[in-house]
């Protein structure tokens, strides 16, 4: 049984960027499990409790089969030993075959860092003679999904069509009432995801699809894995 960790700097982000991706994961029966960095809070409509509230709506309807929180600290996120040494024990419980972290270049620092900070953990799991909680372990694959605030064209290594999960993924995103409704400026980001999902479909020959980037080879078999 595959396994995928996706990691998010704040809870929505893996939403955005990959839900699409979960979704059709969990309806092939994979294991997906997802790491939030921070809690995402103070936001100017959020609270907490509420965002908790929402994390759960959202995992529900993705149905992620594991999230845990590190709270590491919103807006000013860093990364540093300590960080790394978190999520390298989350990489060593989970045990994924594939790892997903947020774009590497981006204007939020959040983003940056937590790009950073996967990097660095994914290294780290795999130490020996450390005192990190359980055995050592190398993900093989770190792919990175887009949630981006700058206003760039990014490298794409690959397209998933999500047509048939996109109706879910924005259900799934609406579950963060407190960030994309009732704060009236992010409102565009429904418009903005039919216009980029769909984009990104048509490049492909499908009606919606969400882009990945890998900086490594990805190794293929033969070609029966691209037909």
């Amino acid at each position: 049984m595959k396994r995928f960790l996706f990691v998010s700097p704040h809870p929505d982000d893996v939403e955005l960027g990959a839900g699409g991706l979960i979704l059709k994961l969990k309806q092939s029966k994979y294991k997906v499990f997802v790491v939030d960095l921070t809690t995402g809070e103070p936001t100017p409509f959020g609270s907490k409790k509420r965002r908790e509230r929402e994390v759960e709506k959202a995992t529900r309807v993705l149905k992620i089969d594991e999230r845990v929180n590190l709270k590491l600290e919103n807006r000013y996120l860093f990364d540093s030993k300590e960080a790394r040494i978190l999520l390298a024990e989350k990489i060593r419980e989970f045990k994924p075959h594939f790892l997903f972290s947020p774009y590497f270049e981006d204007a939020h620092p959040d983003h940056i860092s937590c790009a950073k900070i996967v990097e660095g953990a994914r290294f780290y799991a795999k130490y020996t003679r450390v005192n990190l909680k359980g055995k050592p372990y190398y993900p093989f694959y770190l792919f990175y999904y887009f949630c981006i605030h700058l206003r760039i064209l990014p490298k794409i290594t690959f397209l998933i069509d999500i047509s048939q999960q996109f109706k879910e993924k924005l259900r799934a995103i609406k579950c963060y009432r407190s960030q994309f409704i009732d704060n009236p400026k992010n409102r565009f980001v429904f418009d903005y995801l039919k216009t980029n999902n769909r984009f990104l479909g048509k490049l492909i020959h499908s009606q919606f699809a969400e882009a990945f980037y890998c900086k490594e080879i990805i190794k293929l078999n033969d070609f029966s894995s691209l037909l």
